[in-house]
């Protein structure tokens, strides 16, 4: 992939497969045996759809980025270093019958279940034709099962419980899927919704996105327990998992939603990662004065995109070919970040702030009349 130095991490610019980095890649593809016979079963069509859509989730912050640089917009919340985290989790689910809450870095599950790229950009500019009608850039869309978070990550937790509640009861084998913040675990919401997930063997997936900092706290500030067994507190079997190893998440996530709809009971992922910036665009300084560089460096070896794409030409997969793919996902999220900016004086009326009588075929569609 090509890197940009006006952009990307400095420690990205001038990547290259570090030798050690790539012999543990090689090592957890085989380290669990069921998740090695998942991964072996994937052909060449569905590790690209994997890789197109990593690119996708990188050149989304890259273009949210690149806003904020240029005036457009103040702030980004990024997820770099991130994704495939999330690319991992959500490509384990069946869009026509799963839900999922993401938090703000976990972007790119939207467009993974359906929506527009479009629409994530125009969530940063509330214009009138955006998913919210301008209200937040926190974005979902319930017709198409992406329930829209807000900025109490914790929250999301007993919320997809009660989503994942109402799945069980329709009947579908449906599964509800949705990330916590190593912060989000300190939070009483969090506690509750975990316990009623456990108690009631409810079909959900959580994934501890544990990126060691929570706003600009260190992890091992804010709490003194081990978050990889953290899920035994309330009954649940913690799977750990590579979060920037784009197969192991995938295959953990996979195995873990289809427990879920042999009525196993929810599911419990702690994905180790590492945030490669700030909290948000503005307090990237801060970022890196709260670790060390040495931390930067070696989390920015395990670089998701670029240890996938040396796996990718190791298993064979000609490098034009990951080229071409390249080429069009940045056609595509440059034409969704234009279209968004042709809404830019597409104000919201003062009326729709209010919800009654509101809909944009957004976030609030169908909401009275869709089963969960």
């Amino acid at each position: 992939m090509r890197r940009f130095a006006a952009y990307d991490p400095p420690e990205y610019l001038d990547w290259a497969p570090d030798a050690d980095e790539m012999a543990r890649w090689r090592d957890t593809l085989h380290a669990r045996p069921e998740r090695a016979e998942w991964i072996e079963g994937r052909s060449d069509a569905d590790l690209l759809s994997l890789y197109r859509d990593l690119l996708r989730t990188r050149l989304l912050d890259i273009g949210l980025k690149r806003w904020v640089r240029q005036g457009v917009i103040s702030k980004a919340w990024l997820g770099t270093g991130e994704e495939a985290v999330t690319v991992g989790a959500v490509a384990a689910l069946d869009p026509a019958r799963d839900w999922v809450c993401p938090m703000i870095r976990n972007a790119g599950a939207c467009f993974m279940m359906g929506m527009p790229i479009a629409d994530l950009f125009r969530g940063y500019l509330a214009t009138a034709d955006g998913p919210t009608g301008g209200r937040d850039l926190h974005v979902g869309d319930t017709s198409r099962r992406v329930l829209q978070p807000i900025s109490h990550m914790g929250t999301n937790v007993p919320v997809m419980a009660g989503v994942a509640l109402g799945l069980a009861r329709e009947g579908r084998g449906g599964v509800a899927l949705t990330f916590i913040g190593d912060g989000a675990t300190k939070t009483g919401e969090c506690h509750e919704g975990l316990t009623l997930a456990a108690v009631q063997n409810l079909p959900a997936v959580f994934i501890l996105q544990d990126n060691q900092v929570a706003l600009g706290t260190r992890a091992s500030q804010h709490g003194a327990g081990r978050l990889d067994r953290w899920g035994e507190i309330y009954g649940l079997q913690t799977v750990r998992v590579d979060g920037n190893h784009l197969l192991d998440m995938a295959a953990a996530t996979s195995l873990a939603v289809e427990r879920c709809r042999r009525g196993e009971g929810p599911q419990l992922l702690h994905a180790r990662t590492f945030r490669m910036g700030g909290h948000a665009t503005h307090d990237e300084r801060e970022a890196r004065e709260t670790f060390s560089a040495e931390l930067f460096r070696i989390w920015g070896r395990r670089d998701p995109v670029g240890l996938f794409e040396t796996y990718l030409v190791e298993e064979g997969i000609d490098e034009s070919r990951l080229a071409r793919i390249e080429d069009e996902v940045v056609a595509e999220v440059d034409a969704a970040a234009e279209a968004a900016l042709s809404s830019r004086d597409e104000l919201p009326s003062p009326e729709a702030a209010l919800y009654p009588g509101f809909s944009t075929g957004g976030v609030l569609a169908g909401l009275e009349s869709r089963p969960v």
